[in-house]
This record gives C-alpha cells, sequence and structure tokens, in this order.
C-alpha cells in the first residue's frame, strides 16, 4: 500500500504541475525568452552595423533550395526562417489559443469578452494612427505594422515585478496578446495575399479535409499529423496564401483530448500498481530480474502516453524550441539595422516611422484602455478581480512592443529597402519608449499601493 499512497502522491503533483500551474510555467518561458530575443536584436544591430561584419545582408540572402525530381524549391535564407520556421512559430500560437478557447482565459464568454475587447481596441486605434499619417503615400500598405503585441518582451518586462503585481493582470496580458496574434493571422491571410493558385489551394483543401478525417476518426499518432502539417505547408506556400497560415491551419485540428480520459487512467494505474508484488521489505532492482514488473512499468508508461493530450504534448514539446530558438534566429535575422544608410533626422518624421511610434506608444494603450472601459461600463464584461484600472493601463503600454509580429508584418507590407529600414528603425524605437513607459506606470502604481497598505 505504501506504494500505491507514493504514487498518488506523484500523480497528485503531476496533475497539479500539469492542470493547475500552466499559465506560470508559461509566463516563466516567455519571460526568459525575452532575454534571448534582446540579445539576438543586440548582436543582429551590431553585425548590420560594424563594417568588419558587414556580411550581415549576404549571409541571409544566401540562395537555398531543394529538388524533388522536377519540382525544386530555391528561397533565400532569411524566406525561409520567415516561411518555414515562423510557421511553427504560428503553430505553436494556435495550439495556445485553442488552449485557452477550451480550458484557459478565453474558454467562456464572461472570461474571453475583456481580454477580446482589450485586443480589438489594441488593433484598431494602432491601425487608424498609421492609416492617418500614411493616407495616399506608397507606405499605406504598412497599416497593421503596428496592432500586434510581441508577448515575449511583454512577459519578459511585467516578469521584473515578481509577485509585486497580481497573477491575473499576468493573465489578462497573455490573453489580451493571444487574441490580438489571432486577429494579426487574419489580417495576414485577408490583407497581405497578393494573388490565388487555385489548384493548389484545392490540394490543401482536400489535405486539410483529411487531417479533419484522422482527428475524427481518433488517431493519436503525432507522425501522422505532422506529415500531413507538412504537405499543407508545401500546399500553402504555391497558393500564394503566406506559408504561416498553414501552422494556424494545422494546429485547430490537433486532438485536445488523449485516449484515456482520467478516470480510465486511475483505474489502469492501480491495476498496474497491483502487479508490484515482493516478497521481501524492498523490491531492489526488480525491473532487471522481473518481467511481470518490467511489464507494469512499460505499461504505465503507455497510460501515460494514453492519458496526455497530443495538444499538450506537442505544445510541451514544441514551445521551448520556438521561445529558445526559432525566435531569437528570426530577430537575428530581421532585426539588422543599418544606421550608416540611414539619414535619422529624416527617419523621425517619415511617416512610416511616425505611424509607427505613434501607433505603438499612443495607439496601443489608447485602444486597449478605451475598449477595456467600455467594455465594463457597457457590462459587456468585468474587470478580473484584483486589477484596478491604472494596472490596465501600465499593462496596454506594454502591449506596445510589437516586435516580433512587426518586423514580420513589415516584410509582408514593403518590398523598398529603405521603407524596411524606416519600419524596423521606428519599431525599435516604439517598442523601447513603451516597454520603459509601462514598466514605470506599474512602478509608480505598485510603490502608491505598497504605501497605502
Amino acid at each position: 500500500m505504501e506504494i500505491i499512497q507514493k504514487f498518488r502522491s506523484a500523480i497528485h503533483g503531476v496533475f497539479s504541475d500539469q492542470i493547475v500551474k500552466p499559465a506560470q510555467r508559461f509566463f516563466q518561458k516567455e519571460a526568459a525568452s525575452s532575454l534571448l530575443l534582446l540579445a539576438a536584436t543586440l548582436i543582429a544591430l551590431a553585425w548590420a552595423n560594424f563594417p568588419v561584419f558587414e556580411s550581415y545582408h549576404h549571409v541571409w540572402h544566401t540562395e537555398i533550395g531543394f529538388s524533388f525530381g522536377p519540382t525544386s524549391i530555391s528561397k533565400s535564407l532569411i524566406h525561409w526562417i520567415n516561411d518555414g520556421l515562423m510557421a511553427l512559430f504560428f503553430f505553436t500560437v494556435g495550439l495556445e489559443i485553442k488552449r485557452e478557447l477550451l480550458v484557459g482565459e478565453l474558454s467562456s464568454m464572461q472570461k474571453a469578452l475583456f481580454p477580446v475587447c482589450a485586443a480589438l481596441g489594441g488593433m484598431l486605434v494602432p491601425g487608424i494612427f498609421f492609416a492617418l499619417i500614411n493616407h495616399n503615400t506608397p507606405s499605406a500598405s504598412g497599416w497593421a505594422i503596428p496592432m500586434a503585441t510581441d508577448i515575449a518582451f511583454a512577459m519578459g518586462a511585467i516578469a521584473i515585478f515578481g509577485k509585486r503585481l497580481p497573477m491575473s493582470l499576468r493573465i489578462f496580458l497573455a490573453a489580451f496578446a493571444i487574441a490580438d496574434d489571432l486577429g494579426a493571422v487574419f489580417v495576414i491571410a485577408i490583407f497581405y495575399t497578393k494573388g490565388i493558385v487555385f489548384s493548389n489551394l484545392a490540394i490543401c483543401g482536400i489535405l486539410v479535409l483529411i487531417l479533419g478525417l484522422v482527428n475524427f476518426l481518433w488517431i493519436r499518432w503525432t507522425i501522422v499529423y505532422a506529415a500531413l502539417g507538412l504537405m499543407i505547408w508545401i500546399a500553402v506556400l504555391g497558393s500564394g496564401l503566406h506559408p504561416t497560415i498553414a501552422g494556424i491551419i494545422v494546429s485547430l485540428f490537433i486532438p485536445a483530448r488523449g485516449k484515456y480520459d482520467t478516470d480510465l487512467f486511475v483505474q489502469k494505474v492501480k491495476e498496474r500498481l497491483n502487479e508490484f508484488q515482493c516478497t521481501e521489505s524492498s523490491c531492489g532492482y526488480s525491473i532487471l530480474l522481473n518481467e511481470d514488473h518490467l511489464n507494469a512499468v512499460q505499461g504505465l508508461e503507455l497510460d501515460c502516453h494514453n492519458v496526455e493530450t497530443p495538444l499538450q504534448r506537442m505544445l510541451h514539446a514544441l514551445h521551448p524550441w520556438v521561445a529558445f530558438l526559432i525566435l531569437p534566429i528570426f530577430a537575428l535575422g530581421n532585426a539588422g539595422l543599418t544606421f550608416q544608410e540611414m539619414n535619422l533626422s529624416g527617419a523621425m518624421i517619415h511617416p512610416v516611422t511616425m505611424g509607427i511610434i505613434l501607433g505603438l506608444f499612443l495607439g496601443k494603450p489608447i485602444g486597449i484602455t478605451l475598449f477595456s472601459y467600455l467594455s465594463v461600463k457597457t457590462k459587456i464584461a468585468v474587470l478580473p478581480k484584483g486589477i484596478a484600472w491604472p494596472h490596465i493601463f501600465g499593462v496596454s503600454l506594454l502591449g506596445g512592443i510589437g516586435f516580433t509580429m512587426s518586423l514580420f508584418i513589415t516584410r509582408l507590407s514593403f518590398t523598398s529597402q529603405e521603407l524596411i529600414n524606416y519600419s524596423k528603425f521606428a519599431i525599435l524605437v516604439g517598442s523601447i519608449i513603451s516597454a520603459v513607459g509601462g514598466i514605470l506606470v506599474l512602478l509608480a502604481y505598485a510603490s502608491v499601493s505598497s504605501r497605502k497598505i
């Protein structure tokens, strides 16, 4: 009975870690990855600006190709990163969105409306700022650049406060950042599609139907979803849609239930544990000697695999790779800005620069705070417990950190290197100002609140 008790304690610990604390683990990873993102950005800026390192643009524009019989694909290294590796980023974002819709902060209308309204305001108002400033100019197509929040940098900024801020505020920041990531995906799919190749789109549709059938038939083999996901990515790549959309599409069909429910899992575990019968006080290293014990352990391993959902398994496996490798590589390849080729005084007054900086630093906090306030006043949503309006304003400033998605949309918006450089410059400036402003507001309010207590 002692071994059963120990196992129950272990199971309780596992479920506590996997279910009770998912948000805390998510926040820790995002905060840690923000340091790598920052390091990659600084390296990219140094690499692009020191004459001895002038190989920056040559390296990222190196052509890399593959041939499959008569079919060949050739793209620059930066395109493989932005079209290929970032598809995995969007796939992970899709898994996080699906999890939030099923069991997280977006799982019910009451929970979802507050961060969704905040995200809506945080997308519309910055877009309007940019559109007004860049109306009837060659840069008008960049209106979506200041719309999305970089969740890694935003969570990194809020992490410096430790436990001085309520957990509900961190959850709100993560929820509206995920919601506006979803909005950014729709914007990319609808407004940044050049032209449609309907034959490839038809192939993509057939593959998606097969993916849905695989889910319906309760097939839980990860390799099947990976193979179909790769084929869908190739089909989308040739369809005219941006290939990263494939990541979102595939993520929606990843099963969110395991083969076993928790009750069946517990029953199976008890049956396995009953097979551990030892004549002496200690079983010792019986696995080497007793085939029944070995079979029981292997059965336990299979039971653990069957109770875990493919969604959880994939998210757990991919998130560290995305946070600690793919996003830093993306930043390294996209954040390089050559200041020698840019007139800084001219850049500051250029419509692109002004539109992005004002969109991030003013549009984001105005939109998030205003729409949040209106949602509460109209009783569409309720202000989360433990959060005050100064908290919302401080976090809304952090929402102006638009690094990753803003750089990504820049590549889709502009072909002119001059406009790309102005956009990168504005994204860096706007994100830095927003981060500093948000930290100062939250720090000031935390200090005032602690004095009152």
